[in-house]
C-alpha cells in the first residue's frame, strides 16, 4: 500500500507494545523488541517490496533506553544485515556527544549506509556537524509544531485580549493563501 501510494521511505522502530515518547527514555516503561523478532519484521518488510524504491529505515531506540553504544551498534549492524536500507538513531543525551560517537563507530562498519539523526535533545549541534559526523538526514521531527503552538497561543489571547482579530491580521497568513495551500478549497 505504501508503495502504491508513492511513500519513499518508511520508518519502523524497534520498541514494542504502547507508543510512548521516546524522550521519555526510562521514566516510562518502554520496552525494545528482540534483535531476531524486529529483523523478521524487516525482512517481512523488505520481502513484500515491489521495487520501486520504498526505503525500509529502522530506528533503534538502545541509547534512549539507556543500553549503551555496544548494543545500539549490535542492533543497527543485524538490522542492516537483516534488510534495512538506513539507520535512525535516537539520544536523549543533550551534549551530543553520544550521537557523535554512535555515528563515528557506524561509519567505521558501514560507510554507505544512510544514517538519521533527530536532534531534540542536542538543540546545540548544527546541521553541518552532523553531516560532518556522517549523518545523511537530520529530522527536526517536532520544533514546527511546537512553534505553532506558540503562535496559536499568542493569538488567542491576542483575540481575548482585543474582542477582536484586526491586531493579529499581519501575523495571520491570508485567507487566500491558505486556500491556495489547501487542496480541494476553491
Amino acid at each position: 500500500m505504501l508503495e502504491r501510494a508513492g511513500v519513499s521511505a518508511v520508518v519502523i522502530e524497534d520498541k514494542c507494545g504502547l507508543k510512548k515518547n521516546s524522550l521519555l527514555g526510562i521514566e516510562v516503561d518502554q520496552a525494545q523488541e528482540s534483535i531476531e523478532a524486529f529483523c523478521a519484521k524487516l525482512q517481512a518488510g523488505c520481502t513484500s517490496r515491489t521495487g520501486s524504491g520504498l526505503m525500509m529505515i529502522a530506528r533503534c531506540e538502545s541509547l534512549i533506553l539507556d543500553r549503551g553504544m555496544e548494543e545500539a551498534m549490535a542492533r543497527c549492524l543485524a538490522y542492516v544485515d537483516a534488510g534495512a536500507d538506513g539507520i535512525m538513531i535516537h539520544s536523549r543525551k543533550q551534549d551530543g556527544l553520544e550521537i557523535l560517537e554512535f555515528a563515528r563507530q557506524f561509519r567505521l562498519q558501514r560507510p554507505r549506509v544512510p544514517l538519521i539523526c533527530v536532534p531534540t535533545s542536542y538543540v546545540h549541534l548544527k546541521f553541518e556537524v552532523l553531516e560532518r559526523a556522517g549523518f545523511n538526514a537530520v529530522i527536526y521531527a517536532n520544533h514546527m509544531l511546537r512553534s505553532a503552538y506558540l503562535a496559536m497561543r499568542d493569538t488567542a489571547v491576542g483575540i481575548l485580549a482585543n474582542g477582536r482579530t484586526l491586531e493579529l491580521e499581519p501575523r495571520c497568513l491570508g485567507i487566500d493563501e491558505i486556500l491556495d495551500l489547501v487542496p480541494g478549497t476553491r
